[in-house]
């Protein structure tokens, strides 16, 4: 009721408003008008500003990977070469040992006593061999004589020959006693890391069937082995051997960090494994201060071939969208045109792309979250260097670019 009697109230007025001052209500109106058009059309929002860098051009190397096993150089088995238990262990497990140096003592009583006895029958057998020769000395005058028969003077000669041999076999019998002795101290035969001990004080050890002693391993340098598929072998072999002689390779240590020494060429295996289709090559790596162990495993990095004038761009320019690479391209317009692309090898913070892109473009390294296909932008140059052109690339990308570019 109130609202309708407005209304009415309303009404009445502008009857009584029109009634005294038709002019007015006219004024009224145009001003209304005037400041509805007086607003005019809205300003457009500024092109948002972006960090650009020029696409680089230079040459990058190519590298290839393998999986390798770090092993000694010369991994030696200790075993005891005489039988008897073991009385004494003289190194401590882990340490580096010189060859010579004693490892361990089998009880050397038994091996004492065999040689005292061999050199008392080697005494004997001497003793006999004199008198042997004695008789023969007196026996040829009387022979040139004929005092004595032909008989005699062959059976004396005989007597000293058998003597004499007699003496000789004695003498090997000492010497044998003589190294049994010796191998009751089990020496290593290299340079190298003595590693844990097998068997324990108080065990009967010996050769044969019996369980090693310990291992030690030549460490330095230590080999890398890695497998290389046939492929790879047969383009490396039209290269000659003496280019994979010259060739260096890195080390990628499991933690991720790069060996601080370059390796070599050791040797490759004599067959093709036929379950795999890879052939065993074998890399020389120094090791100074034995810090490579056996065991360890790494990645094997060799440059194989140079890629001409390659294109490379911030790996920060490069978002992935729905498995696909894509890069902000700023064109001479300052108007922005996203391109797939097709990456490659990576060159420290660097990528390099085969596809998509062209010498001398421009592309967004900061912002590209804010950038759209087709609209306008105002560039400015990327302050961070460009990646260090000894660095060296990886295989291939595998780590998470930049955030995606939205979508238009």
């Amino acid at each position: 009721m109130l609202s309708s009697g407005l209304r009415c109230r309303s009404r009445h007025s502008l009857r009584g408003l029109s009634r005294f001052n038709p002019h007015l209500v006219i004024i009224v109106l145009l001003l209304f008008v005037a400041a509805g058009c007086s607003k005019g059309p809205q300003e457009a929002p500024a092109p948002p500003t972006v960090a650009v860098t020029t696409i680089i051009q230079k040459d990058v190397p190519v590298y290839n990977e393998w999986i390798g096993t770090l092993d000694g150089l010369v991994n030696a088995t200790i075993r005891a070469q005489v039988q008897g238990y073991l009385i004494r262990q003289n190194y401590k497990e882990g340490d580096f040992v010189r060859t010579g140096q004693v490892l361990f003592e089998i009880d050397p009583r038994t091996f004492q006593a065999a040689l005292d006895q061999a050199k008392g029958e080697l005494e004997a057998q001497q003793a006999r061999w004199t008198t042997a020769k004695a008789n023969l000395a007196r026996i040829k005058p009387l022979a040139e004589q004929n005092a004595v028969s032909k008989k005699d003077l062959d059976d004396s000669m005989g007597t000293e020959q058998s003597a004499r041999a007699a003496v000789f076999s004695a003498q090997a019998k000492v010497d044998k006693a003589q190294l049994d002795l010796g191998f009751t101290k089990v020496t290593s035969p290299v340079d190298g890391i003595a590693g844990l001990a097998k068997a324990q004080i108080g065990n009967l050890v010996g050769p044969g069937g019996m369980e090693e002693l310990t291992t030690v391993s030549t460490v330095n340098p230590i080999k890398v082995y890695i497998q290389v598929s046939e492929q790879e072998y047969l383009t490396a072999g039209r290269a000659g051997e003496k280019r994979a002689e010259n060739v260096k390779g890195e080390l990628i240590l499991a933690d991720g960090s790069v060996y601080p020494y370059k390796g070599t060429f050791g040797f490759a295996d004599r067959q093709i494994d036929v379950k795999t289709g890879t052939i065993k090559v074998a890399c020389i790596f120094p090791n100074p201060g034995n810090f490579l162990r056996p065991g360890q495993y790494g990645k094997v990095r060799v440059a194989t071939s140079i890629r001409k004038d390659a294109l490379l761009v911030p790996q920060r320019s490069v978002a992935e969208v729905q498995g696909k690479y894509m890069v902000a391209v700023v064109g001479a317009d300052n108007k922005v045109d996203m391109r797939p692309v097709k990456a490659a090898e990576r060159v420290d913070s660097l990528w390099v792309i085969l596809e998509g892109l062209k010498p001398g473009e421009r592309v967004v390294v900061e912002g590209i979250q804010k950038v759209r296909p087709g609209m306008p932008v105002t560039p400015k140059p990327f302050a961070e260097a460009p990646a260090k052109a000894e660095t060296k690339p990886e295989a291939k990308p595998e780590a998470k670019p930049a955030a995606p570019a939205a979508k238009g």
